[in-house]
């Protein structure tokens, strides 16, 4: 038996799966622009292992994981620039360029965390014809509008007969309140519309034509479009980290209901987040710690339990350690070979992870000079 707990009901549930011995389960991957830290091998780790899981239960599994290569704009907001095509800009070259580099680079270190590759795994810019589609539906069914040349969700009429803020927790009076208009915004009814169709800006590399105009799609669309488009209008899980639950997870559950009349996803599923000093770990923020063999290190500590850096400069390795401390709200304790040889060895080797020596778990290590302590909130 298998317990989920469930961002959407915000409780742990038994799973049950839509279509029995079947599991259809959607992960939100990177936004290809620069090299993974640990906050995505934290999201990659959660879902390796419950893709696993559910395999060594016996399930028929088919993950997707998408990789996101356009539309998702700085700020994760709907004006700016496409953060892939900044770094093109910046760098001289294609931005498929960079896409390639950088999704190359998360391959190799997922397959240095020891990750099973996806079953699928499809990009924002091969599904833009299906994007346009989706949007098209939702401008039939009412709940978008076109704005010289751009479409966006109205939210405040999805709201009117759907819940716009039922998996976040947020409501929508709070939302007017609260949202700050942001430069070349204006065309929208409200500011808290999101867009499913930009038109390009000049000097904006990325781009496609559709009914609309010349442009590209909104961050948010691709998820509801490659998630059902591979595993069906109704699907068993959906995963990613705590930081895409408002708006990008919102938006998706908004846009499937708007075009398919109904909700896709039965199982939310949100790992939370490695902070630095208090700060939530990413690259746009310059403060992300690249990958470097940092299995152990993830899986001592629950998805759903924050984990805080208070000291950054210190890096994991499995070959030069000696012991870790974990502190447990008020009381510690020390990892040792026993408690690792004890939990249990059939599934853990099964996984595929370092067995050191031969035939014995490996325990979590740190260096033993480095003073770093890694705490559960």
């Amino acid at each position: 038996m298998l317990s989920i707990y469930n961002t959407l009901t915000r409780k742990k549930e038994i799973f049950e799966p839509i279509h029995p011995s079947h599991v259809g389960m959607y992960v939100c991957g990177p936004t290809v622009y620069g090299d993974a830290h640990l906050g995505h091998a934290r999201a990659a780790i959660t879902f390796d292992l419950l893709y696993r899981y559910l395999k060594y239960l016996g399930y028929k599994v088919r993950y997707v994981r998408n990789i996101t290569d356009v539309g998702h704009l700085e700020n994760d907001a709907d004006a700016g620039e496409d953060k892939i095509g900044k770094r093109a800009r910046l760098e001289e070259i294609e931005p498929m360029e960079i896409v390639q580099r950088y999704t190359n680079h998360y391959h190799a270190n997922m397959a240095q965390l020891g990750m099973l590759s996806p079953d699928i795994e499809p990009h924002a810019s091969g599904h833009i014809i299906e994007q346009q589609q989706f949007a098209k539906k939702i401008l039939e069914n009412g709940y978008a509008y076109e704005m010289n040349g751009s479409v966006y969700f109205d939210v405040e009429k999805y709201n009117r007969k759907y819940h716009y803020g039922k998996l976040s927790g947020r409501k929508l009076e709070d939302l007017i309140t609260n949202t700050r208009e942001l430069e070349g915004q204006k065309e929208k009814k409200n500011p808290y519309d999101f867009a499913l169709w930009k038109k390009m800006t000049p000097g904006h590399i990325m781009h496609w034509p559709s009914p609309w105009s010349e442009g590209y799609p909104g961050w948010h669309l691709e998820c509801s479009v490659m998630s059902t488009r591979y595993l069906g209008e109704k699907f068993d899980i959906h995963g990613g980290g705590m930081d895409l639950l408002f708006p990008h997870h919102e938006c998706e559950i908004a846009q499937s209901t708007a075009a398919l009349g109904t909700e896709s996803v039965k199982y939310w599923m949100h790992n939370n987040l490695i902070t630095i000093n208090g700060q939530k770990m990413g690259k746009s923020l310059g403060n992300a710690i690249s990958l470097n063999e940092i299995r152990f290190f993830q899986e001592a500590i629950h998805y759903l339990k924050r984990l805080m850096i208070l000291c950054p400069s210190v890096f994991l390795s499995f070959r030069h350690t000696t012991a870790v401390l974990l502190t447990f709200q008020t009381r510690q304790y020390r990892l040792r070979k026993k408690d690792w040889n004890d939990y249990g060895r059939e599934w853990l080797c099964s996984t595929g992870l370092p067995l050191h020596p031969p035939g014995r778990l490996m325990p979590l290590l740190l260096n033993r000079k480095a003073s770093m302590r890694l705490m559960m909130i």
